[in-house]
């Protein structure tokens, strides 16, 4: 490289020369400077677009997974250099094949997950080939830390990509891979500190004090008849009017029938609680059984809460052919009519998860578009049109129709025209109207 005053003697002697060599370096820095400044451009387009429809937490894990393969691959570069002997362009080539491999792993795995819902054999190749990365980085580390740091970038790296796979699992099925059984909220729920249902506050004291009131009369009845002492009588009885008190008080037991029908319910089941010794249910899996004996012992089941002559009154009787109805209308299949449907033979299940993935999907389109149409298509119908097996339609229709769109649906069609959820209906007015008989529609 030329001096200084070597540099200055050749512009003095040559002006012209010199002045035509810097007007050319000047073009030529512009002209990269405006090439670099549109590739930076290109990118940051680039980045946006690809990240505008992109939540915060999985641009994150991206980020910090990129950075820890950059850090497992600089201990591959040292490990290439120090162990294998590599140099020059082989060493350039050759020393993050394993990281290259890695992410090749993840983005099949990704694709199978949205085709498959399953990672499948490249989810556990992107554990195996980090842990080996790991394990090679950490070899020629000079320092217990070092090693330790080396062993701990990949890991961190294969643990965000199996985050970021969990959310997208749980977005495209709506299940998670596992349910943990020690959990903030169970703890909660078990020390009383929070409730595990979505009631209100009010519904649980309400709850609670019924409750307070049915134990409070099992009480006092249970030493009456085992011929207690007057002051135990005395204290019991005090115990049940204050109870009930109290319920009048805070809960409007006195007005309001659903709570004196959930009260008469506490203390029926509580009285009749001997009577589940002589319940005599069928053996689920003896031959024979037929669902006319399961619909007699729910029958009986509901008879039994009634309580003993003399006990109850016109309510009671009410209540109990209400639990018998319910018994037998609960052997009824709520999605289907069952009695247009013949099944021959079980449907065979379906082993290839390709298959089962199209069918899914082709099931949820035909799906979606009978909801747009505002009909609840019944799970034959879903079977029929898609040649998915019964047993699946309806396990994905028990599903669906629990969705905020369907489940208006429905409950339209029950306050419009008292139908329950049997099959296909127009479950909300339309301009063209549509009668459906046995599931078939006629305009």
């Amino acid at each position: 490289m030329p001096s200084i005053e070597q540099i200055t003697s050749f512009a003095a002697n040559n002006p012209i020369g010199t002045a035509i060599v810097c007007v050319f370096a000047f073009l030529v820095l512009v002209l990269a400077f405006l090439v670099v400044r549109n590739l930076v451009l290109a990118a940051f387009r680039l980045l946006r677009t690809w990240a505008q429809n992109r939540p915060a937490e999985d641009i994150l894990t991206i980020v910090a997974a990129c950075i820890a393969t950059g850090v497992s691959a600089q201990g591959m570069w040292r490990f290439s250099g120090d162990v294998l002997g590599f140099d020059g362009p082989l060493r350039l080539l050759l020393f993050a094949f394993i990281e290259v491999a890695v992410i090749t792993s993840a983005v099949r795995a990704r694709r199978n997950m949205r085709e498959n819902y399953s990672a499948g054999i490249d989810g556990v190749a992107v554990w195996a080939l980090t842990s080996l990365s790991a394990v090679l980085s950490s070899m020629d580390a000079r320092s217990v830390p070092e090693a330790l740091f080396r062993l701990a970038a990949p890991l961190v790296a294969a643990w965000l990509w199996e985050r970021g796979m969990a959310i997208e699992r749980h977005r495209i099925t709506g299940k998670s891979r596992i349910n943990w059984r020690i959990t903030p909220e169970r703890i909660f729920v078990r020390l009383g500190l929070a409730e595990a249902s979505d009631r209100t506050a009010s519904e649980v004291d309400a709850h609670r004090r019924l409750t307070r009131v049915a134990l409070a009369a099992k009480r006092a009845r249970a030493l009456r008849a085992a011929g207690a002492s007057e002051w135990r009588m005395r204290r019991a009885l005090a115990k049940l009017d204050r109870a009930v008190d109290q319920a009048v008080e805070y809960t409007g037991l006195a007005v309001d029938p659903a709570r004196q029908e959930a009260l008469l319910s506490q203390i029926g089941a509580l009285y009749n609680s001997s009577t589940l010794m002589d319940l005599k249910p069928p053996v689920p899996w003896e031959p024979g059984s037929s669902n006319h004996s399961a619909q007699q012992v729910l029958v009986g089941q509901a008879a039994i809460s009634a309580p003993a002559p003399g006990q109850g009154g016109a309510g009671t009787a009410t209540r109990t052919q209400a639990a018998a109805q319910a018994g037998r209308a609960s052997m009824l299949d709520d999605d289907d009519d069952d009695d247009e449907v013949e099944v021959l033979e079980p449907a065979p299940q379906i082993s290839d998860p390709a298959q089962r993935a199209a069918l899914y999907r082709a099931a949820r389109a035909y799906w979606d578009r009978q909801i747009e149409r505002k009909f609840v298509p019944r799970a034959a119908d879903i079977a029929k049109e898609t040649g998915l097996p019964l047993a699946m339609a309806r396990e994905y229709r028990a599903l669906w129709k629990l969705e905020p769109r369907a489940h208006a649906l429905i409950e339209a069609a029950y306050n419009e025209h008292g139908e329950r959820d049997t099959g296909t209906f127009p479950a909300i007015e339309v301009e063209d109207r549509v009668l459906t008989t046995s599931g078939s529609a006629h305009t």
